[in-house]
């Protein structure tokens, strides 16, 4: 199969190192429209969509492939291999942040750096490590999905992006929660909340930017601190911008951000 036309690659922009930007769940390369131009001038940018979403392969989804994380890490080094692309920035949003570690630690030399929006290596709280959820309230979520995954989404979103005043931003991630295949968008919810990967972090041993938001319910503080401490020598960005999805909330926010740890 082609790998390219399985995941939507797009690629852009007019310099020679690559910036991979990875979208989180139930989203798609589009989240990305108002961080990624800003690198077009002097990076080479990778988009795409994980199998399953946006405009991706749908028939390729495999259910037991993409039961782990790590069968979405595969893909993103299949992108890679097949555009000859060594020493990526890779960008990961949500999910994507431990996917992306993931791929680097399958494929050392993968990626020169990680930026990580809003990653959580375990939404479970575990003794004293505190993901934000208990178990039953994560079964909830997901039987809730199970049995309306549109009300769900509505409902959802909106918490998500924590945003109250500003409708519109929910209502775009609710629509993009909404066009995803039902039965996929199940599947990828139970891999992502029920994944518990922090014993990858401690082994990244490249350039890394956590990019922490306030009042995220996904993802709260106590989760970004966790990941900078156990990934040695990483930055830690606590920033202004509420809520899970800072790359539609908060674009400005977040190229600065990026910017100043790539300069």
């Amino acid at each position: 199969m082609n790998v390219l036309k399985r995941n939507n690659v797009v690629v852009k922009g007019k310099g020679s190192q690559v910036m991979m930007f990875a979208h989180g769940f139930g989203c798609d390369q589009n989240m990305w429209r108002f961080v990624a131009p800003a690198f077009e001038e002097n990076y080479k940018i990778v988009l795409f969509d994980h199998v399953g979403a946006g405009r991706s392969d749908l028939s390729a989804f495999i259910p037991g492939k993409y039961a782990t994380l790590e069968g979405y890490a595969d893909d993103i080094i299949e992108i890679a291999t097949a555009l000859d692309m060594r020493d990526i920035i890779f960008v990961g949003h949500s999910v994507s942040s431990l996917i992306g570690i993931i791929a680097s630690q399958k494929s050392p030399g993968l990626f020169k750096s990680l930026v990580l929006v809003g990653p959580s290596p375990s939404y479970i709280n575990d003794g004293d490590y505190v993901g934000g959820f208990t178990k039953p309230q994560i079964d909830e979520l997901l039987e809730s999905l199970d049995q309306n995954h549109l009300g769900w989404s509505m409902a959802m979103a909106p918490v998500i992006m924590g945003n109250p005043d500003r409708k519109e931003l929910g209502e775009e991630l609710s629509n993009s929660f909404c066009r995803t295949d039902p039965e996929i968008a199940k599947h990828f919810a139970r891999t992502t909340f029920l994944s518990d990967k922090r014993e990858v972090l401690s082994a990244v041993n490249i350039p890394t930017l956590i990019l922490q938001c306030s009042d995220d319910v996904i993802a709260p503080q106590s989760v970004g601190e966790y990941v900078h401490q156990q990934i040695k020598g990483s930055k830690l960005v606590l920033m202004k911008a509420t809520g899970h999805c800072p790359n539609l909330s908060a674009p400005e926010e977040t190229i600065n951000a990026i910017t100043k740890f790539l300069a």
